[in-house]
């Protein structure tokens, strides 16, 4: 996983990447080792601070909590009374924006559904705060006992970390306003004595990125990846074509989590901003994001287009590919960085094999991985008008998926196991006996 960063927009056409970088100790994590990470309740992976491999900068101390936006001469708010719902039908059919419906939790709720915030409770902790799982009833959405009713994941905020309101609100303000199969859902929200908390649905598979980086993870197959990439898709399209189009702005493997079936929602909106409007091409704001995933031009101009996201969607099916981390400080010099490294092998059908994820032990499609290949080449153009738009992406991607290795008629050979090797569907594993659908 990348470096998460924070810094002032430049009005300036160029910035070296080396120069955004969080300014003191106390506004970053910091890691050398993704062991320590925790699986939070919403199965994204959470770092304790001091032990992150992420790193995300905040502006400590800064009076202002909502972060200002500009679209050339447009200014857009980031508190919860300027979302104003209005249903209107959308390209998707199985997205739309609703009226706001959240239950209001108080405190003493909360403190109920995960038993007081007991440690044994806590499943994980970020910059946010802390992340832990309750129960509460199905319908009423009250305190229940343990294992009674629906699991739930209660962020609660971290009272020293100013950027906690901010993205609270972004939170309510985006996953409050939209209902989308692909995009976890908010149950509600609490606002009492300075503490800022939201519950979320529980998502029973975690995070992406556990899956795919998590030492003894069971290996996902060609199929369960295609899934995934193209529920996250569709979640980004449905962002990108709502009414007033929304940036994610921090798409990457741990913010993809996993249902029982391997169905992927989008989670964490806390950067998420509403995009261009009057015509233009792009809103400037503050660079935030995470390293290895986030848009060279934003990251060098502060400048955040829709395509902005196309970027890192480019980088996470590159991870999903060839199983690796966008940013890995632990590899040789030269391939820390995927995209530079693995961008030169994706023309080429030999060298892709190469790159592709071992534990696929080949069992993939090769006419579906060079497809795949030819779409993470255009996510990835650094002109962002040059990008393929979510829709597009997720056109190419149900194309992929269509692509199964065809039953071949056994060629004449002197042993039956060949044929029977060539007749083996992508989907078997070595583990003989066990199948690897959800």
């Amino acid at each position: 996983m990348g470096n998460c960063f924070g810094a002032p927009a430049n009005d300036h056409s160029s910035q070296s990447r080396s120069s955004i970088k969080p300014t003191s100790p106390a506004e970053t994590w910091k890691s050398n080792s993704s062991s320590n990470s925790k699986q939070n309740a919403l199965g994204a992976s959470v770092l304790r601070r001091g032990k992150a491999q992420t790193t995300r900068g905040w502006e400590i101390g800064s009076d202002n909590i909502t972060e200002n936006e500009t679209s050339t001469s447009t200014n857009t708010s980031n508190s919860i009374g300027s979302a104003t719902p209005a249903p209107t039908t959308l390209p998707n059919p199985n997205g739309r924006i609703i009226t706001p419906n959240l239950k209001l939790f108080t405190l003493a709720d909360l403190k109920k559904v995960t038993r007081d915030f007991r440690p044994d409770t806590m499943l994980g902790e970020g910059g946010f705060g802390r992340v832990f799982k309750g129960w509460v009833d199905e319908k009423t959405y009250a305190p229940s006992r343990v294992g009674i009713g629906m699991a739930v994941a209660v962020k609660k905020s971290n009272p020293d970390s100013s950027q906690g309101l901010h993205e609270w609100q972004a939170e309510v303000k985006f996953l409050g306003k939209f209902s989308h199969p692909n995009l976890v859902k908010l149950l509600g929200y609490c606002w009492e004595e300075n503490q800022f908390l939201l519950v979320y649905e529980y998502m029973q598979k975690g995070s992406l990125e556990n899956h795919l980086f998590r030492r003894g993870a069971e290996p996902l197959p060609w199929e369960i990846r295609l899934k995934i990439a193209i529920g996250a898709a569709r979640g980004l399209a449905f962002l990108h074509t709502s009414e007033k189009s929304v940036i994610y702005r921090d798409f990457k493997t741990s913010n993809i989590l996993l249902d029982g079936a391997y169905s992927a929602k989008l989670s964490d909106f806390g950067l998420a901003k509403l995009g261009p409007v009057n015509g233009n091409s792009h809103v400037t704001t503050r660079i935030m994001g995470t390293y290895g995933y986030a848009a060279p031009e934003y990251v060098a101009t502060g400048h955040l287009y829709v395509k902005s996201d196309v970027f890192g969607f480019g980088v996470v099916l590159l991870e999903l590919l060839t199983g690796l981390r966008a940013l890995d400080t632990n590899r040789p010099l030269g391939e820390q960085n995927l995209v530079e490294w693995a961008r030169p092998s994706l023309t080429d059908k030999k060298k892709l094999k190469k790159i592709m994820d071992p534990k696929l032990a080949d069992q993939y499609p090769i006419k579906g991985a060079i497809q795949a290949a030819g779409l993470i080449i255009k996510c990835l153009e650094s002109d962002p008008k040059s990008r393929p738009s979510m829709e597009e992406i997720l056109e190419g991607l149900e194309k992929i998926d269509a692509i199964k290795e065809k039953d071949k008629k056994p060629k004449v050979t002197r042993s039956s196991d060949t044929a029977r090797h060539q007749n083996r569907s992508p989907i078997h594993q070595k583990h003989a006996g066990r199948s690897h659908h959800p």
